[in-house]
């Protein structure tokens, strides 16, 4: 194409911009799709509608991708929260929120070697994924003991790490409904005792 055909330089940067977030949309889709095998990128570039060369010069390296998928996904669960938070009572947006969890967590299983190279080499810190995870209980955690409707010593630490123990028994696709029952008990621990009379 020569210079007097190629669209105007916003609307390179917009498609450009459309191509990332719909490489890391169908990133995200495949990687929870896939399980433990491993997604070639050609054939997540061709779900994307782009060329191998478009995937290269957003991503250019498999780590790089995971890596956005991660953070993305991240973001996600942080902004769902939020969402949740300010349309639902806190017991409800958090057993809502545990499913978006259960989400990302399917995500994983299909970039987990990957995300631990990425974890080792430290562009990603464990603490900092565990802290994150932490933060976001703690917010439902302290809207529910407002509301009244979360037990007040219910701690973030404890149920963040119940809520990843269930993942790790529970954590496959085939494994749902074992995974929400779990939850639901959980959920039911936090609720406040019934007042004495």
């Amino acid at each position: 194409m020569s210079p007097a055909h190629l669209p105007p330089p916003r609307a390179r940067v917009a498609e450009a911009r459309r191509n990332r977030q719909n490489l890391i949309a169908v990133a995200t889709q495949a990687f929870a799709a896939a399980g433990q095998n491993r997604v070639p990128l050609e054939e997540i570039a061709k779900q994307a509608g782009v060329g191998i060369g478009t995937l290269y010069r957003h991503f250019p390296t498999r780590e790089a991708l995971v890596e956005a998928v991660y953070r993305d996904q991240v973001d996600r669960l942080r902004t769902g929260s939020q969402e949740l938070l300010a349309n639902h009572p806190p017991i409800r947006a958090l057993r809502l929120w545990m499913d978006l969890f259960v989400d990302w967590a399917a995500t994983k299983h299909g970039m987990i070697d990957t995300l631990r190279a990425i974890i080792s080499c430290g562009r990603i810190e464990s603490d900092q994924m565990r802290g994150g995870l932490v933060a976001v209980v703690g917010t439902f955690l302290d809207a529910g003991a407002r509301a009244g409707d979360i037990r007040p010593d219910a701690d973030a630490e404890t149920v963040a790490a119940t809520l990843a123990g269930i993942l790790s028994v529970a954590g496959a696709d085939e494994q749902r409904d074992q995974a929400a029952r779990m939850l639901n008990l959980l959920v039911d621990g936090l609720r406040p005792p019934p007042a004495s009379t």
